[in-house]
């Protein structure tokens, strides 16, 4: 399955573009198992590793890591960088679904 085909669903998808070499990404682990853990089926969460995807992060113009997109229905709904709390996550998510 390809990165349009995954994000073109009607289940948001969060992506999280990181990088082995990034601590703030390591904290974004445990993180982002509590949103799924709340929201369960009504999210996808992908992480894309920049290092390996480059074109992919050139594509939607990743700067730093980590940085995190929503997307539902193929369109990019938000986005920011930095690590940011379960909660936050959660109030996007359910916000755009």
């Amino acid at each position: 399955m390809t990165f349009n085909e995954i994000i073109s669903g009607d289940v948001p998808v969060l992506v999280d573009f990181s990088a082995e070499w990034c601590g703030p990404c390591k904290m974004m682990v445990p993180i982002l198992d509590q949103v799924k853990e709340q929201l369960g089926d009504d999210v996808k969460i992908i992480k894309i590793d920049t290092d390996r995807n480059q074109s992919l992060a050139m594509h939607f113009n990743i700067k730093g890591v980590p940085t995190l997109m929503i997307f539902k229905g193929g369109d990019l709904k938000w986005r920011q960088s930095g690590v940011i709390d379960a909660n936050s996550l959660v109030s996007q998510i359910r916000m755009i679904n």
